[in-house]
């Protein structure tokens, strides 16, 4: 008990000397000394700052928040990529066309092809995926001098419709709309295209409608032109074409073709009969054919119309006319056609304008009489005694004196749709609404794009 009390008074001598010093005497804590608490700490058994405790107490850890939800995806940029290939072709065609409807291209903001003004989408009947299907360009005027055909209607690779009449396009048509497997309408009218018979079109295997008409195309067109097998429509007409039609001209299965205003010379092909069940309008309007009419045109039985005015064609008709049932228009003025007008043809049950002026013919029976009183039949301007407006007599006789070639041949007594191919075909009586003749979708070619 003594030893406890001797060590006790020991250890308290030195604090209360401690706590009796002036605190002057103190050393200030700035003098890197252990200040008055922590020595007392450390004389009591606590420790300074520089020794934490070595054994602090253990706590289980804690799980950490769980990481935010990712951001969504952002939409993609393209629907597909069809889409987006076809973005950057009409970016680069954007960039090229100077002149125009610009307010059109004006539309062509974001990334939404289909709703851009002139353009079509549809989704395709395998892929399922939507595509442009169709280009409507027609009378937007484009031009540019670097707009080019190429690098455009060949990129777009699921067009179905390319219609760019009235514009300012340059240069070929492209080789690879070979590729092009649904491409089944071309309308490159009235761009002033230049150059020979654009043949690249022949690959275009699933064509019906072309219309190469107001362009400056000019020489001969091919013969594969009318072995394309599912064509509809062939509008050439108002170029530069010229050379002989080809022979091969009636395999074609086009119900519409025009052939006006070029220099297309020879004769009419005979082939032209082979096309009884399908051609229904032709025009050959303003070229420099000769020869005679051949008698297989009368063959063309569902034919609405046939003109082949403004030509050089000479000889009689052909009696196989009257074959031509369904025909509303016959157009052959303006060419060196003479003898009789078939009564049979002013027979034809549907005839609402039958217009022969300017041509040597020298009579007319009584059923053509009443179809030139009714207005339906013109021979004004020919060698047809007891009627006003024709040649005069001097005229007649010397265009009477000159060589025939065409007058002896017995095809044109021949009627094929006869059974002993020399009867009168009976036919109905005219109507009195005869004079109304439908519009004509060959004739409608005919007048320039707007």
């Amino acid at each position: 008990m003594a030893s406890f009390s001797s060590l006790s008074i020991l250890l308290l001598l030195p604090l209360s000397f401690l706590l009796l010093s002036p605190a002057e005497s103190r050393p200030a804590a700035a003098t890197g000394q252990p200040n008055f608490r922590e020595a007392l700490e450390i004389i009591i058994g606590g420790g300074g700052h520089n020794n934490p405790d070595p054994n602090p107490p253990e706590y289980p850890p804690e799980c950490p928040p769980p990481p935010p939800p990712p951001c969504p995806s952002p939409p993609p940029e393209f629907e597909n990529e069809r889409l987006r290939k076809a973005f950057f072709v009409i970016r680069r065609l954007k960039s090229k066309i100077k002149s125009g409807r610009l307010d059109v291209v004006r539309t062509w903001q974001g990334n939404d092809v289909c709703q851009y003004v002139g353009f079509r989408c549809d989704p395709l009947l395998v892929e399922k995926e939507r595509s442009i299907s169709a280009v409507m360009f027609n009378g937007f005027r484009f031009g540019g001098p670097e707009l080019f055909l190429e690098g455009f209607m060949d990129e777009l690779d699921d067009i179905a419709v390319f219609h760019a009449n009235s514009n300012f396009f340059r240069g070929p048509i492209p080789k690879k709309i070979d590729r092009q497997r649904f491409f089944y309408e071309m309308d490159l009218s009235n761009n002033k295209l230049p150059g020979g018979f654009p043949t690249n079109v022949l690959g275009a295997s699933e064509l019906t409608f072309l219309d190469l008409r107001y362009n400056n195309y000019c020489g001969p067109i091919p013969e594969q032109i009318f072995d394309m097998d599912i064509i509809s429509a062939i509008y050439i007409n108002n170029n530069q074409f010229s050379s002989n039609l080809p022979d091969n001209l009636g395999k074609t299965p086009a119900k519409y073709l025009t052939f006006a205003h070029n220099q297309f010379s020879g004769s009419i092909p005979k082939s032209i009969g082979d096309a009884k069940k399908t051609m229904e309008e032709i025009v050959f309007f303003d070229n420099q054919l000769e020869g005679c009419l051949p008698f297989e045109i009368g063959s063309l039985e569902n034919a609405v119309l046939f003109d082949a005015g403004k030509n050089r064609l000479t000889g009689p008709i052909p009696l196989s006319f009257a074959c031509l049932a369904k025909a509303e228009l016959l157009y052959l003025a303006d060419n060196q056609l003479y003898g009789p007008v078939p009564e049979e043809i002013c027979k034809l049950p549907n005839l609402g304008n039958f217009t022969l002026r300017n041509n040597f013919f020298t009579q007319v029976g009584a059923e053509c009489k009443k179809l030139i009183k009714k207005k339906i039949l013109d021979v004004s301007n020919n060698c047809i005694p007891g009627l006003p407006k024709q040649r005069s007599k001097e005229e007649c006789l010397q265009f009477a004196y000159r060589p025939k070639y065409c007058g002896n041949d017995k095809s044109f007594t021949y009627i094929p749709c006869k059974n002993n191919h020399y009867l009168h075909p009976h036919v109905s009586k005219p109507t009195d609404n005869i004079n109304y003749v439908s519009p004509k979708k060959t004739y409608a070619a005919l007048t320039p794009p707007s």
